[in-house]
């Protein structure tokens, strides 16, 4: 797509973020990386420590080989420190983790524990820098996430409608509901660039209804757009039923069942993005190795509806859909907080 000469800017661009984060002289800073990671980014991380006079070390592990059955890709939950006992144990001492592994370590299995041993992790999505650039974050992301966030922890219910028949009903009570701006301050929390998403993981047996995707809806697994429309029955958290005549419905039934397992039918969490800067048409501008999609799930005003491991009800699979949805109406308890597809 882009030729990769380093670009002034774009060291600019990891530095503000690495102040954001109020990255430190005398803080144990660690870049973890694997053997495919993007090398322009670890570069760019290193010029932007450098330029801030900030120390620094960088574990690198081996990118794992690939398991026999589908391909899985943008799950966000990375399998680079199984069985890296040693790596892990460093990483937990650490202050800051400069987080570029290529699916990230937002569901990694280890994640919990470094988190708890108090460092926070500033996941930098496995995207293309010049698309990194456009989104560094803004303050007024974080007073959004956070008003999204307080409004889904006190809310009963979510209900999901659009004109093309979605109908969603979506039990909050009791869901573990996070939000995104695009960097961490705090030890013991983690945040992705780009942010500007908040999410919700609901408790099992919450989530029914149906929801009915248009062409130009996104399926970011697959990074493309819908064709054809694509009508999915969730009942009890479930996907028990993929409607639809085209390549998007065939695609999604042959995906889901190649797990060959139930769980990958499960709901995994619902949430809206409320990134301005987020550009619906960035998919058709990069070529897939450039993205990860990570800024079509912040675009503003989508419905993220996703499919996979939701720790909170016990489940776990490496299948995984993140299906974002425009021009929707989103309301918790009655009161609309986006209306076809604008946030109010």
């Amino acid at each position: 797509m882009l030729t990769n000469p380093i670009e002034y800017r774009w060291i600019q661009a990891f530095a503000q973020v690495f102040e954001l984060c109020k990255m430190r002289k005398g803080e144990s800073i660690v870049i973890l990386s694997e053997s495919q990671s993007r090398q322009l980014n670890i570069t760019l991380s290193e010029l932007a420590l450098g330029q801030l006079g900030l120390d620094y070390f960088h574990i690198k592990v081996p990118s794992p080989t690939d398991p026999a059955g589908p391909i899985v890709r943008s799950s966000g939950a990375s399998l680079v420190l199984d069985g890296q006992t040693q790596a892990t144990a460093a990483l937990a001492a650490c202050d800051v983790i400069i987080d570029l592994t290529v699916e990230g370590l937002m569901h990694a299995a280890q994640t919990a524990s470094l988190l708890k041993a108090g460092a926070r992790i500033m996941n930098i999505s496995n995207e293309h820098p010049e698309a990194l650039t456009r989104l560094v974050p803004t303050p007024d992301l974080k007073d959004t996430a956070k008003e999204a966030i307080k409004l889904c922890r006190s809310a009963k219910h979510m209900h999901v409608k659009s004109e093309a028949g979605t109908d969603l009903i979506v039990r909050m009570t009791d869901a573990a509901t996070v939000g995104v701006w695009g960097w961490t301050d705090k030890p013991g929390t983690l945040a992705h660039w780009p942010g500007g998403i908040v999410v919700s993981f609901p408790k099992a047996n919450a989530v029914n209804g149906r929801l009915v995707y248009q062409a130009g809806d996104m399926n970011l697994t697959f990074k493309r757009y819908f064709d054809t429309a694509v009508e999915l029955t969730i009942e009890n958290d479930y996907v028990t039923k993929i409607h639809g005549a085209g390549a998007d419905a065939a695609l999604m039934r042959d995906y889901f069942a190649a797990f060959g397992e139930t769980e990958a039918y499960a709901t995994s969490h619902v949430g809206w993005g409320f990134n301005s800067a987020a550009r619906y048409e960035a998919l058709t501008m990069y070529d897939k190795h450039d993205t990860n999609g990570t800024e079509l799930r912040a675009v503003a005003g989508n419905f993220l509806y996703s499919t996979g491991a939701n720790e909170f009800a016990q489940r776990f699979t490496r299948g995984h859909f993140d299906l974002p949805m425009m021009g929707c109406d989103i309301d918790l308890d009655g009161v609309l907080v986006v209306q076809n597809g604008k946030p109010v």
